[in-house]
C-alpha cells in the first residue's frame, strides 16, 4: 500500500523542528532533547494513517512535527507559511494555545481552532496528548494528575470524530493514566524511544525510528 505522507517532506518538516527545538528539553527529564516529543507524535499520526483512508498524511506529519514550534520557540506563523505553506501553518497556529487567553480557557480555546481545521490537525491534538499521558512526573500530586485526566476527556470529547484508531488509543490511556508504576530505571535515549512505540503499529514505529535514527 503506498504511503500517504512524503518522506522527504516529513525530513524537511522534522529538521525544522529538530533546529526550532534545539535548546529545549523534556519537561522532567533533562537528559533527553524536546524533539523527541514531537518525533513522537508524528508516530502516533503515522500509525493512524496505516489504517485511516483518505487523508492528507504529508499536512498530518508536518504539523505533527511542527505543532510546538509557534508555542515552545520563536517561529511565527508567517515563517512555517513560508516554508510549509498555508493548510501547515493554519493547522500549528490552531494547535498553538493563546497566550492572550485567560489559562484556564485556553484549552477550550484551542479545540474551539482546531475544529474549524481539517481532520488531520485534529489527529495531531489527540496524538498529542496520547503521547503525553506517559507516566506522570513525581512531583504531580493527585489532584494535578487527575487534572490532566480530566483535560484529556475534554480534547477525546471534543476531537473524537477524527478517527477511531486515535480516539481509541487516547481513551485507552485515559483510563490507565496515573496508576501506579514501578520504579522506572535508567534507559538510553534509543531505548526509551522503543518503549514508548511498543503499544503502536509496528511499522509506523520503524519508519519513524530509521528516519530519527538512520545509523542505528
Amino acid at each position: 500500500m503506498p504511503l500517504s505522507w512524503d518522506q522527504d517532506e516529513y525530513i524537511r518538516a522534522y529538521n525544522f523542528a529538530a533546529d526550532a527545538h534545539k535548546d529545549q528539553k523534556i519537561k522532567g527529564r533533562r537528559d533527553l532533547p524536546y524533539i523527541i516529543h514531537p518525533g513522537l507524535v508524528s508516530m502516533e499520526v503515522i500509525a493512524a494513517l496505516q489504517v485511516e483512508r483518505g487523508l492528507d498524511g504529508t499536512l498530518a506529519v508536518q504539523c505533527a512535527l511542527l505543532h510546538d514550534v509557534i508555542e515552545d520557540s520563536h517561529v511565527s506563523s508567517e515563517e512555517i507559511k513560508d516554508r510549509f505553506g498555508e493548510k501547515v501553518a493554519s493547522g500549528v497556529q490552531a494547535l498553538s494555545k493563546n497566550p492572550h487567553v485567560d489559562k484556564p480557557l485556553r484549552l477550550a480555546d484551542c479545540l474551539l481552532r482546531i475544529k474549524e481545521q481539517p481532520r488531520e490537525v485534529w489527529m495531531v491534538k489527540l496524538a498529542d496528548r496520547i503521547t503525553n499521558l506517559q507516566p506522570p512526573p513525581r512531583g504531580w500530586s493527585r489532584k494535578k494528575i487527575d487534572s490532566y485526566r480530566e483535560e484529556a476527556k475534554e480534547i477525546l470529547d471534543a476531537l473524537a470524530p477524527a478517527g477511531d484508531f486515535l480516539a481509541r488509543r487516547l481513551r485507552d490511556k485515559i483510563d490507565n493514566y496515573g496508576h501506579p508504576i514501578a520504579p522506572r530505571q535508567p534507559l538510553g535515549m534509543m531505548a526509551q524511544y522503543v518503549l514508548y512505540c511498543v503499544a503502536a503499529e509496528l511499522s509506523a514505529c520503524r519508519v519513524t525510528a530509521l528516519i530519527i535514527y538512520p545509523n542505528s
